[in-house]
This record gives structure tokens, sequence and C-alpha cells, in this order.
């Protein structure tokens, strides 16, 4: 396998959410057990707009954006200047911390391409970085596929609240040991686990005191849930010099289908990433950007409505996994749950598959988020409510089947 093969076999997507319709299953019918289940349909490997439509509004302004033309159709790489203005000053209110549009923001085709623009700005051949794990899959993928090493830090998602965060003994041994780079979530993505005031204080004393540059995932920092707060570690007093927080309307606005994300912090890194932008993709689409209108102007109570529902899923969820006797975690925020598989007879890639094909319940392998969570499956319980919990009845009827 020459150098390049591997480079591209490392982000190998077969597992990756929406993907799974390419796996070939023709092998599964010697692992079988029993028939096949009855029940709708449930695709948790990402949210269901249909069951949570994207914010209101959205349509309308896509289509302002689309009459207006050529002048939205092309905009500059970064995104229409009128648009960076108002979504920078809300980030600013949001996230506590002045935001310059002109040099510190820019629009991307998704928070997946803001994220491959920060860390291509940020990492080359032998630069070490700290990946927290588990954490959103493209992380690991994405240092390797930009000649990164990845420099693994635990994450504790097991506990209750404060119980859980990353390891702040090995992040400072991998800072001291020559890591550069730090990304990771909070959220985070599978877990739901939401950093404390503390961690990230810790964090943003660390990489100031080492020269770390952080590339930082807020995409669900407004879906919290009932007694939780967020921490934004671009507000911290201490904040590392070299900082990019990454946030989009894709995921709890169910705006996911315009590929919309934005990228916000360092003005040299954000110019890195314009230009990295400009050969890759231009710009995130112009109408696209329109629907950005919409973003933190929702009308009053719809964001509080979708919470409450959302936590509704994940309290029914958690509650029929735990009373099975699995265990998982609670979500402090977003609509991620991530339990954890019994042993069973067949691996843990094998029951992923025999899910889709006897209980037509797709869910993503814990693998994707890291090589200790193999035996961990991530649901996005962004769904329809009594499709989601027929379906992790089945889900569990299935670990009883193939129980070792």
């Amino acid at each position: 396998m020459t150098a390049l093969d591997q480079k591209f076999a490392a982000l190998a997507a077969d597992n990756a959410p929406g993907q799974e319709v390419r796996q070939d299953m023709s092998g599964l019918d010697a692992a079988m057990k029993g028939g096949l289940f009855n029940g709708t349909p449930v695709d948790f490997s990402h949210g269901d707009v249909d069951a949570h439509p994207p914010t209101p509004g959205s349509a309308e302004a896509w289509q302002a954006g689309f009459e207006v033309g050529g002048q939205q159709a092309y905009t500059e790489y970064r995104g229409a200047a009128a648009i960076r203005e108002k979504v920078a000053a809300r980030l600013a209110e949001f996230t506590g911390h002045p935001l310059s549009a002109d040099s510190e923001l820019i629009i991307t085709p998704g928070t997946q391409g803001a994220l491959f623009l920060a860390l291509g700005a940020t990492v080359t051949n032998g630069t070490k970085v700290a990946v927290v794990e588990p954490d959103y899959f493209a992380n690991r993928k994405l240092v390797v596929f930009f000649g990164g090493e990845v420099v693994p830090v635990a994450l504790t998602y097991g506990g209750q609240g404060g119980d859980n965060g990353p390891d702040l003994a090995q992040l400072e041994a991998a800072f001291k040991s020559g890591t550069e780079v730090l990304v990771f979530s909070t959220p985070n993505n599978p877990t739901g686990v939401v950093y404390s005031a503390d961690d990230i204080a810790v964090i943003a004393r660390l990489a100031s005191g080492y020269g770390v540059t952080v590339i930082v995932d807020q995409l669900y920092s407004r879906l919290l849930y009932t007694g939780e707060s967020y921490t934004h570690l671009r507000a911290d007093p201490q904040a590392p010099d070299n900082l990019i927080t990454i946030m989009g309307p894709s995921k709890t606005e169910s705006l996911s289908g315009f590929r919309l994300g934005v990228a916000f912090g360092t003005a040299a890194l954000i110019e890195r990433m314009e230009r990295l932008q400009a050969i890759v993709s231009l710009r995130a689409a112009g109408y696209n950007q329109a629907a950005l209108e919409t973003w933190f102007n929702e009308p009053e109570g719809w964001m509080d409505a979708r919470i409450a529902a959302h936590q509704a899923i994940r309290d029914e969820l958690v509650s029929l996994f735990r009373t099975a006797g699995i265990e998982v975690a609670v979500p402090q925020a977003g609509s991620y749950v991530f339990p954890k598989l019994p042993d069973l007879s067949v691996s843990p890639e094998v029951f992923v598959q025999l899910l889709r094909r006897q209980a037509a319940v797709t869910v993503t392998p814990g693998s994707e988020f890291a090589p200790g969570t193999r035996d961990s499956i991530r649901l996005n319980f962004s769904q329809d409510h009594e499709a989601a919990v027929a379906a992790v009845k089945r889900i569990i009827e299935m670990i009883e089947r193939y129980k070792a």
C-alpha cells in the first residue's frame, strides 16, 4: 500500500453516518438468529428533520437569498458580509466575548467543513494533536490525513455532571511532550458530556501556558437539558491566543440540509481557513447562507419547546436501556446517547449490521469515536418520539437474542 493509499484508508467511511447503505451485508445470513422484526425503520445515525422541522422562516430566508441573485450566489469566500455582521453580533452575545465579523468569522459548508479547514490551518506533518477519546469521528481521521500525530486524552462520561470530563493530567502531559494542537467537542459527541466551568478554566490556563492552539466544537451548546450550564472557552480570561470555535445551525435547529457552519476566533487562523476554503469549495453555498438569518432569531419559545421534546425522548430511551440492564450515561446536552453493549455472540460490527437487517434500526458503531469504545453504539435520538422508543425496544430484544 502506497503512502497515499494509507492516507486515504484512514478516512474510511464505511461506518460513517449516512454511508451504511453502501455496506455489503450479503454474508449475514450465517450469523443471523431468528427472523425479522416488524416496525417503522429508524435511522439513528442522524437526526430526523421531518420529526423536528427546520427553524421557522428558513425556507423563506433561503428564497429571499435566491431572489437577490448573483450578489448572494457569489459572496466573498468567507461569506456574505451583511450576514456575517448579524451572525457575529449574535455569537458575541451568546458566548460572552466580542467578535469581529470582518476578521474573526468565516461561514463554511457545514461544521464538518469548518473542522476540515481548522485542522488544515493548524496541522502539518509531525504536528502532535491532543484528541479527546471518545469524540467526534472525524477528529482523529483528519489529524492523520493532514500528517499529524494523534495524542489521545481520555474522557470520563459515565458519571454525573462534574464527575465527567477530560483527564486533565493526561492533557498536561500531552502538552509537556510537545503537543501543539488540542481538538475536542463540548457538548461531547457521542456522549453528551458538557465540560464543566472548572475543566474549561484549566484547559484555558494550560493551553495558554504551553502555547497550544485549541479547536473547540460547540455544535450542541444551545441544546442543554434541565439543570445544565455551559462555559465558553473563548470567554475565559486566560483563553489561548490561538483559538477556533466551531458552531452551526445544522443540528439543534434541523438545518442540516443547508450545510451551514461557522468558525470564529483568531484572525490569522480565520485568514488561513479562508485561503483553504477558496481552493476546496470557494464558499459555503451562497443562497444557503441566507438561512442564517433565522439562526439565534427563532420565534419566542421555539427553542424551549425543542429542548423539552428532546429531553423527553432522552429520558425515555435512557430508562429503557437501564431497565434492561444496559449501561448508558445520561447525556447532559445534545441529541446523542451512547449505550455500552454487553458481551455478544457476534462482534459489535456484525451486530450493528444485524440491527439494520433484522430490526430496521441503523446506529453508528462506537469504534468510529475511539479505539476503546468498540463495544458501544451511538444513537441520535432527534427522532419521532414513538418511533425512537419502538426502535430501542427492538435493539434491546436484539441484544437479548445475541447475548454471549
